[in-house]
């Protein structure tokens, strides 16, 4: 989702999320919804929930930033939260492949709240910038 690309003389690398962030409003809640699959592996492979819980500011940074327009676009090619999670994950899973089966009832528990604030975060964002359209479009009638 970061990486995939590779801009010639430069070296410098971007991927998926930055490609489909540019579409408005659906590009980057899909890039933050295949997001939520390396939390939820990180609750397979037992990381502390406050791992866990920077997991998900890094998804929160990276959806609130990448929703503006221009900026989160830039943004969603140097921040790199998915990277940056898949490195916390491998630094602090504390159980092997074999036994990531699955997870503690409590840590399921615990990112189903960050996955609801996430949520509530996108609800939240959706509701200004409906509004805000709103008002531009009064703004140009000339209410």
């Amino acid at each position: 989702m970061d990486d995939l690309f590779r801009v010639p003389v430069l070296g410098w690398r971007f991927g998926l999320d930055a490609l489909i962030g540019l579409v408005p409003g659906l590009g980057d809640t899909s890039t933050a919804l295949v997001s939520f699959y390396i939390l939820a592996a990180a609750v397979r492979y037992r990381v502390p929930k406050i791992t866990l819980l920077r997991m998900g500011l890094n998804i929160a940074l990276d959806y609130v930033v990448g929703s503006l327009p221009v900026v989160g676009d830039v943004a969603d090619a140097w921040w790199k939260s998915n990277r940056k999670n898949l490195e916390l994950l491998q630094k602090r899973a504390t159980v092997s492949a074999e036994e990531a089966r699955s997870g503690k009832a409590s840590d399921w528990v615990f990112v189903g709240g960050i996955i609801v604030g996430l949520a509530a975060l996108a609800i939240a964002s959706a509701f200004v910038s409906f509004y805000l359209l709103y008002r531009l479009g009064e703004l140009l009638a000339g209410n």
